[in-house]
């Protein structure tokens, strides 16, 4: 699974290595929030709260928490056979995750400065209300991170770090027996 804040390239990364991966799945996430301008409709799902809040009632979430003012989730994973579950998650989410999944490979992607991170939360167009929001929340996100053990990576060039976590990966695959369709280290 892939963590870590706001504006550090998550999404971004998440394609790149589906792309480049034929056999990771990635997960398509809930959220409650706005869609931001240009966002293809298909980056989430856009719920409502009262729907988001069922789903998450009706057990329908492998997790879900509130960031910044809105709820994010991810729903319980339905990969085809023989795919690889890739999770895009904050870090509260990685946690909820890694309590069901203690073996899940869990990769906290940062941004090379906090002023890196404004400027690409900026430059999707979120409001300033958000980043303000998003920024204040990276020190603690990153506290979580380390104390889930997760593996850090700093997103300064994209396709290094795309081959960085597409080689971590590949070592967790190696070292993994069996797959429940979940991604066991992914």
């Amino acid at each position: 699974m892939l963590s870590g804040p706001g504006g550090v390239g998550k999404g971004t990364i998440a394609a790149a290595l589906v792309a480049a991966d034929p056999t990771l799945w990635l997960s398509r996430s809930w959220t409650t929030r706005v869609r931001r301008p240009g966002e293809p409709e298909a980056a989430y799902v856009f719920a409502t709260e009262l729907e988001f809040r069922k789903q998450a009632a009706d057990g329908g979430f492998v997790e879900w928490a509130e960031i910044a003012g809105n709820l994010y989730g991810t729903p319980q994973p339905d990969p085809p056979a023989g795919f690889d579950v890739l999770l895009e998650i904050d870090v509260q989410g990685a946690a909820q995750v890694r309590e069901s999944r203690p073996e899940a490979l869990c990769i906290f992607v940062e941004a090379p400065s906090p002023e890196e991170q404004e400027s690409r939360l900026r430059g999707r167009g979120d409001p300033e209300s958000h980043i303000a929001k998003r920024l204040a929340l990276a020190d603690s996100e990153r506290i979580l991170a380390y104390e889930l053990n997760a593996i850090h990576v700093v997103n300064d060039a994209l396709e290094e770090t795309v081959a960085a976590i597409a080689s971590l990966i590949d070592e967790a695959r190696q070292e993994r027996s069996g797959n429940d369709g979940f991604v066991s280290p992914i």
